[in-house]
């Protein structure tokens, strides 16, 4: 193999193809990345079993050949020869060496035989959506995710794939997120469970725009491919959660509230809160107004909101953290929240539409 190429190139393909490169594993293979020039191109491409990205650059193909070379080393090297013309070429002793102005140098390489195919979807079926969408559902649901290994179809997002809808589901346990965006076409109506992991790395290559991308979906496997990238992720097995039965249909006490002021306001009560570590913020919902209070011992915080009410008052407690990840997602003026007993969840949706809902489990408080 030898090939020239462009070091700023290099340089952010393998920054975003590393992400794929296994940090434990006891196959040393699985922290390279491998390189395939061929044709006019140099094709980088990363594993951890689970999550794979393959990134293809413009090059100089001088003789056609593939290896795989230590992903981290290589990634730092070529960081600093962005501004440089770089040579890469292998020898028959599997070394790789890099010519850079003057200067050369040599990696030793994997044997690119055990590093493992990439799952490539060819004939899949697919859903295409607009970016800013796909960025917005994945944004506004993944934080609801479970972290620990208990249910691993926690770990992930509950895609369901619609005629002419997808809509995403996190869910942890405490808390559920519910988001909901059209699609441009589709070929397939199915559910899907995507990990977490995966869909945070997606999201790094979206962008705020209306240009479109298509998703692939084959037996266990799904693709997203654009600018020359594609992104591979193995699917969770198993049942989702029926998340349905567990939100509720009818209220007893609804409000709607400017979203700013209390985003604001639960940000100021849980300061104090998180000082006691129990993040246990309780709303007082009273008439026209939400109270938020805080106690610990070194003093209280307590905020009064104004809010258009309907139904009974009502007392209830919630841990700060879950509203505020939850609101930060949320760029709406208003937003309603509705609620049945203390002991019951509450459901945060747009004061007008259906994008969104999330379900936020209360905290039993004791001599409300």
């Amino acid at each position: 193999m030898k090939v020239v190429c462009d070091g700023l190139d290099l340089s952010i393909a393998t920054a975003q193809v590393i992400k794929a490169i296994s940090s434990k594993t006891t196959n040393p293979v699985l922290e390279g990345i491998k390189l395939t020039a061929e044709n006019d191109t140099l094709k980088l491409s990363a594993t951890d079993l689970e999550l794979a990205i393959e990134k293809t650059i413009k090059a100089d193909v001088k003789q056609e050949g593939e290896t795989v070379i230590p992903g981290k080393f290589f990634s730092e090297f070529i960081k600093k020869l962005t501004d440089e013309k770089i040579e890469l070429e292998l020898n028959d002793k599997s070394k790789l060496k890099i010519n850079y102005t003057d200067s050369e140098s040599f990696i030793q390489c994997y044997n690119v035989l055990e590093f493992p195919n990439l799952n490539i979807i060819e004939n899949g079926d697919s859903f295409t959506i607009k970016q800013k969408d796909f960025k917005t559902l994945i944004n506004k649901s993944i934080f609801s995710t479970a972290l620990d290994d208990t249910r691993p179809v926690l770990k992930g997002c509950c895609f369901e794939i619609e005629e002419n809808s997808i809509n995403s589901i996190g869910l942890d346990g405490y808390r559920l997120a519910f988001v909901k965006k059209p699609l441009t076409k589709t070929t397939i109506k199915t559910s899907i469970i995507v990990p977490a992991k995966s869909l945070t790395e997606i999201c790094k290559f979206l962008e705020d725009n209306d240009e479109e991308i298509t998703v692939y979906i084959q037996k266990n496997f799904l693709m997203v491919e654009f600018d020359n990238t594609k992104i591979i992720t193995r699917l969770i097995e198993g049942d989702f959660i029926n998340y349905k039965q567990i939100i509720p249909k009818d209220f007893t006490t609804s409000l709607t509230i400017n979203k700013n002021v209390f985003e604001e306001a639960i940000e100021r009560t849980s300061v104090l809160s998180r000082v006691d570590r129990n993040n246990l913020v309780k709303f007082d919902i009273k008439e026209k107004v939400l109270t938020l209070t805080s106690n610990s011992d070194i003093g209280n915080i307590k905020e009064n909101i104004g809010i258009s009410l309907k139904g009974n008052d009502l007392t209830i407690a919630f841990n700060s953290r879950y509203f505020s990840e939850c609101l930060r997602t949320i760029s709406d003026e208003a937003i309603k929240i509705n609620f049945n007993m203390p002991s019951s969840p509450c459901i945060v949706t747009p004061s007008d539409g259906d994008e969104y809902l999330y379900l936020i489990l209360p905290v039993r408080i004791i001599n409300q």
